[in-house]
């Protein structure tokens, strides 16, 4: 009898597990081990090369963000140097990045990978995280009244001029294309100023699952306590790119902000020298700081499939970054085509209520759902009977099988 019990105990754990997951319900996993403690910058990014993170006067560098105890996205994530999937080719020579990782935008696997927890800097590749607050918070067709001090920013600059007014689809465009520094001082005047943009962007990467980003600037200017990672910002452009506005800006190879006070059209071109040249780019990023080195992101879609590529701290040669980001998306294509057996996953935070600023929830998926409830009534027409109710039906049944094979058994035992 005990044999029968514990078989039909293992089928019944076995059958629910499967099944909770075949409706997508989260199943806790064992803990994996302690992420990478061994690994470079596991911690935090490497020394700065100048006073650009020196605190302010009466201001204390912040401590490094704490390292989660299980790696995010995967038990192989946490490993060093490259990661990539049982006998698979390693990637072509000549890269330069510390970090990186190649994603599928679609279906959120991790191809491929060098070391990417490993803190670093973000450069303007911040400027993502930045835009994301801005689609969240302010309307395309908002006007915006740019201020001396947004006029006056270290460049990299769009080249808005104080007292103009621009549209939030405008500074959108020059945020994204142009690296605009300006634009980011512009819109963080009309989030509230500079630290309360830096509490937005960094809330959201928290929220999302980005836990080893901690904005110092709303620009990408390197500050007291910046760290990213290559896996974090993957994270943040798969969340990125499936905001339509983000993704259309991103794509955009060139565009004219109108002209303002007296002050010609400002022509902007898009700084990412793969679009219109790699085949089927889909727009991305480009980063540079002292101290960050050169950090990247781009996609691409063929076949089909979109890849995305993050490099962080990397060098223009022996080849130049973008010409290094081409090869790993066509490294990432081709596993693609091999059916290789991903080596992580990107993973976000489960949702939790919507907060009362009207800020979207972030689903485990990347899609979100707002005040509304447009989401969850959406998820609900896909399954009137919801989640729970399926739950508690297996589970019933489940129990009405053991018990019917528990009694047979015990008819056929005394049958005998």
């Amino acid at each position: 009898m005990h044999s029968v019990a514990s078989r039909s105990l293992k089928v019944f754990t076995t059958t629910l597990t499967a099944g909770l997951l075949a409706m997508g319900t989260p199943v806790l996993a064992a803990a994996a081990p302690p992420q990478g403690a061994q690994c470079a910058n596991h911690q935090a990014p490497p020394p700065a090369v100048d006073t650009s993170e020196k605190p302010a006067p009466g201001r204390v560098a912040p401590a490094p963000l704490p390292v989660p105890q299980a790696p995010v996205g995967g038990p192989r994530l946490a490993e060093c140097g490259l990661i990539t999937p049982n006998g698979a080719l390693n990637p072509p020579e000549g890269n330069t990045a510390a970090s990186w990782v190649v994603q599928d935008l679609d279906t959120g696997a991790v191809i491929a990978a060098k070391d990417p927890h490993a803190r670093q800097r973000p450069a303007s590749l911040i400027k993502t995280l930045l835009a994301l607050v801005v689609v969240t918070q302010l309307k395309p067709e908002q006007v915006l009244v740019a201020t001396k001090e947004d006029a006056e920013q270290e460049c990299t600059c769009v080249g808005i001029v104080a007292g103009g007014s621009y549209t939030v689809d405008q500074l959108l465009h020059g945020l994204l294309m142009h690296s605009g520094n300006d634009v980011a001082h512009a819109f963080a005047t009309a989030l509230g100023g500079v630290d309360a943009t830096v509490t937005k962007m960094n809330a959201l990467a928290a929220r999302i699952g980005a836990l080893d980003t901690r904005a110092a600037t709303p620009s990408g200017l390197d500050g007291p306590g910046m760290s990213t990672s290559a896996y974090d910002l993957s994270l943040i452009f798969h969340y990125a790119m499936k905001q339509p506005e983000f993704a259309k800006t991103v794509a955009t190879k060139d565009f004219e902000i109108p002209p303002v006070g007296g002050k010609p059209a400002i022509p902007v071109y898009n700084d990412n020298k793969l679009l219109g040249v790699y085949p089927g780019f889909l727009g991305g990023k480009t980063g540079f700081t002292d101290d960050a080195r050169h950090t990247y992101v781009g996609a691409a879609q063929q076949k089909g499939k979109r890849l995305a590529v993050v490099m962080l701290r990397a060098e223009q040669k022996p080849t130049k970054v973008v010409d290094q980001a081409g090869k790993l998306l066509d490294y990432g294509f081709a596993l693609e085509a091999d059916h290789a057996e991903p080596v992580g996953r990107i993973t976000y935070q489960s949702p939790a209520a919507t907060p009362e600023s009207g800020e979207p929830t972030i689903l485990p998926d990347g899609s979100t759902a707002t005040n509304s409830g447009t989401s969850t009534a959406a998820a609900a027409k896909d399954d009137p009977f919801g989640v729970t109710g399926w739950i508690i039906t297996l589970v019933v049944f489940l129990i009405i099988v053991g018990a019917f094979v528990v009694g047979h058994q015990r008819k056929k035992a005394e049958g005998n």
